[in-house]
């Protein structure tokens, strides 16, 4: 097809549901660098970069679909006339240096204009001011650090380090007090051991659960930290054993936490294991076996099934004939998607209904419009505040029940 001017709008990831009513995704999962789109005028891309192989592609699958079917439905509906969009998926392995690889690559191409994601907080730090320095817009669908938003110092100094970074879903300066408060308060616990991966996000999500639950009056007995490589954790598993912890608070991703979890229930220590969204994801269960039941995750959110928001996206997504599920971060990847198709809407139609000739002013103006964009989509009402942080502070706490996550335990905030 032959067009007047090509864009690449990069969504980096590791959802806009106004006019999902309309979409009809077809056809499977793409292939990695693949895109999808039709209709005609102006070209804009959508890149999807999230780990689509290794041992957290599951997650990143799940990112990636439920990419391509927001730009399906933007298509479909012809959202913003006179535009295309297409989806290009990369694949960072879930790794710093090869989201900063392709977050260099994306900005030396002068058509991108924006990106969505990525998975990982670790992977977001080494790609954020690569955007920012080139005005690339970032939308993260799954990024719980505080400082990615807030600064090194948020808990004492906000500042937002990147005007160019945003997310869809709620930080762990939310999400770690969240579960202290659940473990303290609705299951009575007071002696807790707390292990972590070492990374960003577990590392994080650790330290703001030990805050607060210290500060209701609990004991951590022991505080441990693993390789996210590691296989063998009987060190580990011995210390929290003998530290009579009644249960095991665990900062990471299920790579990890499920083996763990196994080992654990295996030496004897028969307490439940707890984490975050890294967690929920079936591929745990896979990994525990029977030792996951009776454990705990904490996601960002309300659950999707529940949500009549999320009723045709989920249709959608079932109708698109996906290989892989949409997992933890569909809705916010397609809300996330969205925002970023918002943003555009909002500059084509300032520009006299064309995109900017120029794309360097196609990046500013997108950067730009991101602070305003507002709608209801999958996940609930979608907005920022002056940190680029979600307005959606919901959370749940899912349990693994005879072999599989609940729907949901509890829905909640937390205001401490």
């Amino acid at each position: 097809m032959r067009t007047t001017s090509l864009y690449r709008l990069s969504a980096v990831v590791a959802v806009g549901a106004l006019t999902l009513a309309g979409c009809g995704s077809r056809g499977g999962s793409p292939a990695a660098g693949s895109s999808t789109g039709g209709g005609g005028g102006t070209v804009v891309e959508i890149g999807v970069d999230a780990p689509l192989t290794g041992s957290l592609a599951a997650l990143g699958l799940g990112i990636q679909n439920s990419s391509d079917l927001a730009v399906k439905t933007a298509n479909k509906t012809n959202e913003v006339p006179g535009v295309t969009f297409k989806l290009v998926a990369k694949d960072d392995q879930a790794s710093p240096t090869i989201g900063q690889q392709n977050a260099t690559a994306l900005v030396a191409d002068s058509s991108v204009v924006g990106v969505v994601g990525p998975l990982n907080s670790s992977v977001a730090q080494s790609m954020q001011k690569v955007f920012d320095d080139a005005n690339v817009t970032e939308v993260s669908p799954a990024n719980t650090n505080p400082s990615l938003t807030q600064g090194p110092n948020w808990q004492t100094a906000k500042a937002r380090p990147y005007k160019s970074y945003f997310r869809v879903v709620t930080t762990d300066a939310i999400q770690g007090p969240f579960a202290a408060d659940y473990v303290y308060n609705d299951l009575h616990i007071t002696k807790v051991a707390t292990v972590n991966d070492g990374k960003t996000y577990g590392a994080g999500l650790a330290m703001t659960f030990t805050d607060e639950f210290k500060k209701l009056g609990g004991t951590v007995t022991v505080a441990q930290t693993i390789s996210d490589t590691s296989t063998d954790y009987s060190a580990v598993v011995n210390a929290v054993k003998n530290s009579g912890a009644q249960l095991l608070y665990y900062g990471g991703e299920y790579p990890q936490g499920g083996p763990l979890s196994k080992q654990l229930k295996a030496a004897g220590a028969n307490i439940p294991v707890m984490g975050g969204d890294g967690m929920q994801d079936p591929t745990y269960i896979k990994l525990a076996g029977a030792a996951s039941n009776g454990d705990y995750a904490t996601v960002p959110g309300a659950p999707i099934s529940t949500l009549a928001s999320a009723k045709t996206f989920i249709s959608d997504y079932t109708a698109g004939g996906y290989s892989s599920p949409y997992s933890v971060y569909g809705g916010y990847s397609y809300d996330a998607t969205w925002s970023l198709i918002e943003a555009v809407k909002s500059v084509v139609s300032a520009n006299g209904g064309k995109v900017p000739s120029s794309s360097a002013d196609f990046r500013q103006k997108v950067e730009t419009a991101m602070a305003s964009v507002a709608f209801d989509g999958v996940t609930g009402h979608v907005s920022f505040d002056q940190y680029g942080d979600t307005g959606n502070k919901q959370l749940t706490m899912y349990k693994v029940e005879a072999g599989a996550w609940d729907n949901g335990i509890k829905v909640g905030t937390f205001n401490g």
